[in-house]
């Protein structure tokens, strides 16, 4: 029988209990490997990943074979002490699924069930994705090769659960749901002296802080207003003591874009501003900028637009049209590969993602597998026509 609400609960809250971080998820994986093996088998064909050890690929083979459709959820949990006084807490100190991806997991895990019931007209391509958090999973996986061939889906889709939305509404929206990311890393060398002799020494403190504050211009004049765009650093360190100029500096941050364009023009204004601002101070940068696969997730127009569809017209689904967040996932690198859609799952929690406090209403699960069984038959449908 597939999994219902009387199943998926203890499901959710077993996965609850033991969250591991990017690349860790072993426990996680049997619990899930053991689940998979209680579904019927008839259509069910599963893979693992020698270069991704802790994923696993889950092929429901449909009526036909010519399309397949993807789904993907994320397994890996965050390195933050749980606060909830949930009975079912973690059992792993310092760390927790305080993004919610037990709630993915308990979704996808529904679904398909449903499907190892009733065959698709289309193969399906079920995607259990460790590290979404900290390692580019995404990347991982797909540039593994594991996707290759008929293990490749045509279209793809994935879910975010969010605590500011009515449990179990469906949001999303066309074009961008959540931005690019990447990471800045710029650490300068000059030469450090005493106080007094500020002409014998190139004084890192100034040159980082012109570097911040050029690095802030870019935004405010570089970026079309009607776009977005966020450079932020949030480290800044240099130097020992008062009476000594700085020889060295280390400065971190991000980059968020809501397209992938957007993000390399940011970028290269990063690298052209650096390079003057080493030129400037009579200095060296050495400047890293590492996106990681954490592309935009934008949603592919002609899809989205079916799925808003669906979900406007089905009955007992509340959906909301929803702004593009800042926050990165790394789904944009699936994708950026692959069309598809991502959307939100409502779960209305007074505590944001991340939040040590974080409580979803699990009221929210059996709504996202009944919706999503919904529209990926659907989907099904519109191959078979």
């Amino acid at each position: 029988m597939a999994l219902r609400e009387a199943e998926l609960i203890p499901i959710y809250q077993h996965l609850h209990q033991i969250p591991e971080l990017g690349l860790e998820e072993h426990e996680t994986q049997a619990y899930l490997l053991k689940l998979i093996a209680a579904m019927p088998q008839d259509w069910l064909t599963v893979k693992r990943v020698a270069s991704v050890p802790t994923a696993i690929l889950v092929k429901v083979s449909g009526q036909q074979h010519d399309y397949r459709i993807g789904y993907r959820t994320d397994i890996d949990g965050l390195p933050v002490t749980e606060q909830t006084g949930l009975p079912f807490a973690s059992k792993h100190p310092g760390k927790m699924h305080a993004c919610g991806h037990d709630i993915h997991m308990s979704v996808a895990l529904g679904i398909l069930s449903y499907f190892a019931e009733n065959q698709p007209t289309t193969d399906m391509i079920f995607i259990f994705q460790p590290a979404e958090e900290n390692a580019s999973g995404g990347m991982r996986l797909f540039q593994s090769g594991a996707l290759d061939g008929d293990w490749r889906p045509d279209e793809i889709f994935a879910f975010h659960d969010n605590p500011n939305l009515p449990t179990g509404a469906i949001g999303c929206r066309m074009g961008t749901l959540f931005a690019g990311t990447c990471e800045i890393h710029a650490h300068l060398t000059g030469k450090s002296g005493h106080a007094a002799y500020p002409h014998q020494a190139h004084d890192m403190v100034v040159a980082g802080s012109a570097l911040v504050q050029q690095l802030q211009t870019i935004v405010a004049r570089n970026v079309d207003p009607i776009q977005s765009g966020v450079v932020t650093l949030g480290h800044f360190t240099a130097g020992t003591i008062g009476n000594v100029i700085a020889g060295e500096a280390q400065i971190d941050g991000t980059i968020r874009a809501l397209t992938q364009d957007m993000n390399l023009l940011i970028q290269r204004r990063v690298r052209t501003i650096t390079e003057g601002i080493a030129l400037a101070y009579d200095c060296d940068i050495d400047l890293k900028l590492n996106q990681g696969g954490y592309y935009p997730v934008e949603n592919n127009d002609a899809i989205t637009a079916d799925f808003i569809d669906y979900m406007q017209r089905a009955d007992g689904v509340n959906f909301i049209e929803t702004q593009p967040a800042m926050t990165g996932e790394d789904f944009g690198y699936l994708i950026h590969q692959i069309p598809g859609t991502m959307f939100w799952l409502g779960v209305d929690s007074p505590y944001s993602l991340h939040s040590e406090k974080m409580v979803p209403h699990t009221d929210a699960i059996m709504r996202g597998v009944d919706a999503m069984t919904g529209f990926l038959t659907h989907r099904n449908a519109l191959r078979q026509a």
